[in-house]
């Protein structure tokens, strides 16, 4: 059975800008999971430009299927 590829958009508020620390996780914007980084590209900028002036508010992109079988990446 082949792997599939997945993708967690996903952020919030930063306690810092210049570090990648959530000042409050149970607060996270979960956006979705998305089976091509295309789609999952398409949703983080489409959630992070509509945050654009607020420095504290950052997207990410979290490769889910690394995750789920980190022996590939070896």
């Amino acid at each position: 059975m082949s792997n599939q590829d997945l993708y967690l958009v996903f952020g919030g508020a930063l306690v810092d800008p210049r570090q990648n620390v959530l000042a409050d996780p149970s607060r996270t914007d979960l956006v979705g999971v998305y089976s091509s980084y295309d789609a999952a590209m398409k949703a983080w900028r489409g959630r992070s430009q509509s945050n654009v002036d607020d420095a504290y508010i950052r997207y990410f992109i979290a490769p889910l299927h690394k995750l789920m079988n980190p022996e590939e990446d070896k």
